[in-house]
């Protein structure tokens, strides 16, 4: 197939998936299998685009045209490449997961869910391929709207409230700031276009940073504070639900918007005269700091990774904000790097509530014993999560850390820096109680001597992502040269 054909079928292949999931809804195996077949090709499709790319070729094609001059347009740019391979790839092995899971927890709707999953990946596929702001929030509107049914799949109504926020939110700040952000952009510019260097040059720096904070604030998947209490509402989901908030597509695909504005709309030049950049770093440190700080106060696991995610997406923020190569490259890294410790952090916690029933840290006195496997896989992806080596996170933090020292930003290198200390003490806590003895009525080993480890289907995914954090520390070179490509550092 010709490389547009490719960048095609990454969008269209999940949704025919989705329709085919459904008409097997009666025949379990064969709805998982039309699943992972798909992903699989997906991600085949993903990796050979990739080799296009990496030789500076721009695949492309013309979706449909709107009104003169602007069109549905798709081309796989760099930024939008390592996107789409991180989601290509997590797809794949967080289908693996769920089959595991939805069966050994019982889940209702399993049809449902595995079909909205599918237009949710195809969705995320034409954000990571968009040519303009408009073909962007299109693509932006329709994972939200794929992802909705996800989150209120228990059908309960604290699940019915969460879905209500996380419409309201997302809606809401996207339609209300960034789709004013997009028309304020196109007044000025003439295009909608995504540029190396910006659009919108000569436009007043006071002018600039407000269209910036709309832009920033308008993208709620981000979960900047104080648009950020969606995500946390979300955790209602089942586990691969959160996976895919939190590591695949919704999150990811909030900080990637900001970081393709910052960086093919605004330009560095004109992000940091405006003000602008500025004004969103502070905010992005915040989030850090207070997201960190709210994370180690929460008992429930899901809940404190989720604070936990909030933070670290700030990471993401503040890198694309610096307006600086080296912000830039700890921005995109960080986007690939967080995926896989985060989303192996989510699997871990869906292992043990599956396993163990239990989804309170205060309880999970001895499963260390239980579950080794799955514990020492928690243990890899928070020490990636906190940036220490031999694991991939070590190297977006340490660009990040570069940007803020190269912009002479020495408060906010002192955030990075006590975030990762405050990070060591809500992740390394979790292992930590689960390889003690437990003390109490009701804790520690003997108080599970039934429990074991989570399916092998659950297991696989565990040990393939966790496995990734390592092999992010020691091969990082295919993103690291795609992001090189937009940023030059080399």
């Amino acid at each position: 197939m010709t490389p547009p054909v490719l960048v095609l079928a990454c969008l269209v292949l999940p949704l025919l998936a989705s329709g085919l999931i459904v008409l097997a809804r009666r025949h379990p195996n064969l709805r998982e299998t039309v699943t992972l077949v798909t992903a699989t090709l997906v991600l085949a499709c993903v990796l050979a685009i990739y080799s296009e790319v990496a030789q500076g070729g721009r695949p492309g094609l013309v979706l449909a045209p709107l009104v003169p001059g602007i069109a549905l347009k798709l081309v796989v740019e760099p930024l939008g490449m390592l996107f789409a391979m991180v989601a290509g790839f997590l797809w794949l092995v967080t289908s693996i997961y769920a089959i595991g899971y939805m069966r050994a927890h019982h889940e209702k709707n399993q049809t449902r869910f595995y079909a909205c999953f599918a237009v949710a990946i195809g969705s995320t596929m034409g954000v990571a391929f968009a040519d303009n702001l408009v073909t962007l929030f299109v693509f932006y509107e329709a994972l939200t709207l794929s992802t909705y049914p996800l989150v209120t799949h228990a059908g309960t109504p604290e699940a019915r409230r969460a879905g209500r926020v996380y419409l309201a939110t997302l809606l809401g700040t996207s339609i209300g700031f960034q789709l004013l952000a997009i028309a304020w952009t196109y007044a000025y510019a003439g295009t909608v276009d995504f540029r190396v260097g910006g659009i919108l040059s000569g436009m007043p720096a006071g002018v600039a940073a407000v269209v910036f904070c709309l832009f920033a604030f308008g993208v709620g998947k981000a979960a900047l504070m104080p648009v950020h209490r969606w995500l946390p509402a979300a955790m209602v989901a089942p586990t691969p639900v959160s996976a895919l908030l939190h590591a695949v597509a919704v999150v990811k695909a909030g900080v990637f918007t900001i970081l393709k504005v910052a960086v093919y709309v605004f330009g560095p030049e004109l992000l940091a005269a405006s003000g602008g950049g500025t004004i969103i770093a502070w905010v992005a440190g915040a989030t850090i700091l207070i997201g960190s700080l709210v994370a180690m106060n929460k008992d429930n696991l899901k809940a404190r990774l989720a604070y936990s995610t909030i933070s670290q997406l700030a990471y993401v923020v503040l890198g694309a904000v610096l307006a600086s190569a080296w912000g830039t490259v700890g921005a995109a890294l960080h986007i690939v790097m967080h995926a896989f410790g985060k989303i192996t952090l989510f699997f871990c916690a869906g292992a043990v509530l599956v396993a163990a029933h239990k989804t309170e840290i205060s309880e999970f006195g001895g499963l260390g014993r239980r579950m080794p496997v799955t514990m020492g896989a928690f243990v890899v992806a928070s020490l990636c999560i906190i940036g220490l080596p031999p694991l991939g996170g070590m190297w977006s933090k340490w660009y990040l850390a570069s940007a803020a020292v190269d912009s002479e930003q020495w408060v906010l290198l002192g955030v990075l820096l006590a975030s990762s200390l405050l990070s060591i003490a809500y992740l390394l806590t979790v292992p930590l109680r689960a390889f003690s003895s437990g003390t109490g009525e009701g804790t520690g080993e003997a108080a599970t001597p039934e429990v074991h480890e989570a399916p092998a289907a659950c297991l696989v995914a565990i040990v393939i992502t966790s496995a990734g954090c390592l092999a992010l520390f020691v091969y990082p070179d295919p993103f690291f040269d795609l992001v090189n490509q937009v940023a030059g550092v080399r």
